[in-house]
């Protein structure tokens, strides 16, 4: 496994993560046998980090990271980042909401402090823009985000903060200049480059504004995330998340996945995807959704041959 240091946190971590998210199902399902065969190997592949959130699975992913960190007795080894979704009916009271959650996801995790603590809204110009979107003066203003994330750093419940880079890209950059957040993860991959570079006039893609660049200059850890398109980029089926969620839907699959079709006669996408990704020195990890132990093995193989 490679490393690099994520941003100005001075962490040292695997380049790739493991992400407990629905796409794959894994850590969101019941199969508590796999569950910690894949968790055991992901620690013996040297994988560091471990991506989680409240709505992955309405807290089971949180809840099956808990049991199997404890299981395998793997607090120490493994660095665990969750996650802040704000309801609208949440937003009178920011610094409550983001307690409460925080607090009810370290009881499943088992853990006394987090690693990392993201917001998960995406960021718009009015709030839901988009699907429980939210703005910058509701991140930046007094009584917002930011204050209260870093009112639970201070008390020891959360060591750094970041961003789920979606929504608008002018807003998104505005949150990130005002420099107060160590990370950011964002969707970027073959099909969708715009989190990396300046978008085509003519694209039809979700514009992500380059804001990776932004991140650079103020040495901010990038997570890169929809590493494969959700799974477009496997030639897989839609998985049931993709079948429900507002944020990603199945529209955006579909599309992915006849783009993605038309790239597979260049030879494997899987490999051309992560290498896509990780021959960005900007980014510092990618977030891969694993289904199982062998999947874990695989990618580990083209991450060494990278």
């Amino acid at each position: 496994m490679r490393y690099r240091i994520l941003g100005r946190t001075g962490l040292r971590i695997s380049t790739v993560a493991f992400g407990a998210g629905p796409v794959s199902g894994l850590m969101t399902g019941h199969d508590h046998v796999a569950q910690t065969a894949a968790m055991k190997r992901a620690v013996g592949l040297g994988i560091n980090w471990i991506d989680t959130a409240p709505g992955y699975g309405q807290g089971r992913s949180e809840t099956n990271i808990g049991r199997t960190l404890a299981e395998i007795n793997a607090r120490e080894s493994l660095q665990v980042a969750t996650k802040v979704r704000l309801a609208p009916d949440q937003l009178s009271n920011i610094p409550h909401a983001i307690r409460v959650s925080v607090e009810t996801s370290l009881q499943r995790l088992g853990l006394r402090a987090v690693t990392l603590l993201q917001l998960h809204n995406g960021l718009t110009a009015r709030r839901d823009d988009e699907p429980f979107s939210i703005t910058p003066h509701d991140v930046l203003g007094a009584g917002g985000v930011l204050e209260a994330f870093q009112e639970l750093r201070r008390s020891g419940l959360v060591r750094h903060i970041g961003l789920t880079g979606t929504g608008q890209a002018a807003e998104m950059r505005e949150v990130v200049c005002s420099g107060g957040f160590d990370t950011i993860q964002v969707p970027y991959h073959l099909l969708n480059p715009t989190a990396g570079r300046e978008a085509p006039d003519d694209s039809a893609d979700c514009d992500y504004g380059n804001i990776i660049a932004d991140c650079a200059g103020l040495n901010m850890g990038v997570f890169a995330i929809r590493v494969f398109a959700g799974g477009a980029l496997l030639g897989q089926e839609p998985s049931g998340h993709t079948l429900t969620t507002p944020f990603f839907p199945l529209a955006l699959y579909l599309r992915d996945r006849e783009r993605a079709d038309r790239l597979a006669s260049t030879g494997s996408l899987k490999e051309k995807a992560l290498r896509f990704v990780l021959d960005d020195s900007r980014v510092h990890s990618a977030i891969i959704g694993f289904g199982s132990a062998e999947q874990l093995e695989e990618v580990a193989g083209l991450v060494d041959r990278a």
